[in-house]
């Protein structure tokens, strides 16, 4: 069976959190914090935080807008964001398929 290179996977994706994100963001539509909060199961604190990594690592976009004086939140896939997933995903089955 193949040995799995922990040097050839992205340090930022190992997270189950950020790859959760990015995972609900690949199909392209921008998605609210509010969504993604509920959806993973996070706090804001937790989702705040995962974010701006992403977001520091170009993975993602964030837009911050006020609707009836409330702030909302939301974030879209970057390409870089979708190259790294797909990087991640592709590696991931290639060593799925050599076992």
């Amino acid at each position: 069976m193949p040995r799995l290179d922990p040097t050839k996977l992205d340090d930022l994706l190992l997270s189950r959190v950020r790859l959760g994100i990015l995972s609900a963001l690949a199909g392209g539509d921008e998605l609210g914090f509010t969504f993604l909060r509920d959806s993973l199961g996070l706090t804001d604190g937790n989702l705040s935080v995962q974010m701006r990594k992403l977001e520091d690592a170009r993975y993602l976009t964030i837009r911050k807008i006020f609707v009836d004086q409330k702030p909302k939140t939301f974030c879209r896939i970057s390409p870089e964001g979708r190259g790294a997933l797909v990087a991640f995903v592709k590696y991931l089955a290639g060593v799925l398929e050599k076992g």
